[in-house]
């Protein structure tokens, strides 16, 4: 090899050797496709061997080619590594962030460490409102708000739309022996969080009448909704993001396939005075590293 590859086409087949597709990879890096291809025919050229098997219209990896990602993606890994690591050298300072009691302790409260690893010298302290699109407290350097995101004054940035599901435990779907049809919920206990209007918007998507909807027993808390949908108390209208973990292990159930858009989302909120604060900023990148995007 006569000289050291271009970083750019680096990224361009660590990417796709993670997705396996040119046209993932360009969305990605954001690039065309052509261009994509591009970097990886140059890549070739410079190392000298071949990467890609081109058979018709399709794109796989050789086993040299995989080899050598799995090589790209390491030495990556340790470049990123070292920029955070070296951009954490001088973060320090306390922080309070806002959350959701749901988010934070099926999401945030599983990764925070990771933060912490970064970030060491950065006191995080982690707070719940009462109300899910709360940002009035003054001492809180970041909100995480599930509500409409109207917070004039404010900067405010979209984090995640959720989707919204009759989710159960499968010791409830035994006991009932199965749920067929949307017409099982009409005999079920509904578990609500505040009031009935998400339940309502699925009965009446799924041709259910609304006021049947109004039925079952409400919660402050999102964790309590969850915690009575885990003893097989009822069943709940679960946000896909955040019951994600225990969906994926059995925990909670989905029986139909019909989901609702909630009008409400997850956003970030910064008090102008605390936009500037180098603990904010750098807590702020790292959640918008760790959110999966769609």
């Amino acid at each position: 090899m006569s000289r050291i590859p271009s970083t750019q086409a680096l990224r361009a087949l660590e990417s796709f050797a993670r997705h396996g597709t040119v046209w993932q990879a360009a969305d990605e890096l954001n690039l065309t496709r052509s261009a994509v291809s591009h970097q990886l025919r140059l890549l070739e050229r410079d190392l000298g061997f071949r990467l890609m098997n081109r058979i018709g219209t399709r794109v796989e990896l050789t086993p040299q080619g995989l080899a050598y990602a799995i090589d790209v993606r390491r030495a990556l890994a340790v470049i990123s590594g070292s920029a955070t690591r070296n951009a954490a050298r001088g973060v320090t300072g306390a922080l309070t962030v806002s959350c959701p009691p749901g988010f934070a302790s099926s999401w945030l409260c599983t990764r925070i460490g990771s933060f912490s690893d970064a970030f060491p010298d950065v006191v995080v302290s982690l707070v719940t409102p009462r109300r899910l699109d709360d940002v009035s407290n003054p001492d809180v350097d970041v909100f995480i708000t599930f509500g409409l995101g109207n917070q004039p004054g404010m900067e405010v940035e979209l984090l995640k739309e959720v989707e919204f599901t009759p989710l159960c435990s499968p010791i409830l779907l035994n006991r009932r022996e199965g749920m067929d049809t949307p017409q099982a919920l009409l005999s079920s206990t509904l578990l609500h969080l505040t009031d009935f209007a998400d339940w309502e918007m699925w009965f009446q998507l799924s041709g259910l009448p609304t006021e049947a909807a109004q039925t079952g027993i409400r919660f402050s808390d999102m964790n309590l909704v969850y915690a009575a949908a885990l003893g097989a108390q009822g069943v709940a209208m679960g946000d896909e993001f955040i019951c994600q973990q225990a969906m994926a292990t059995g925990l909670l159930i989905r029986p139909f396939d019909l989901a609702i858009r909630s009008p409400r989302s997850y956003f970030m909120i910064v008090p102008p005075e605390k936009a500037d604060n180098p603990a904010s900023a750098a807590f702020r990148g790292w959640l918008r590293a760790e959110l999966p995007q769609d």
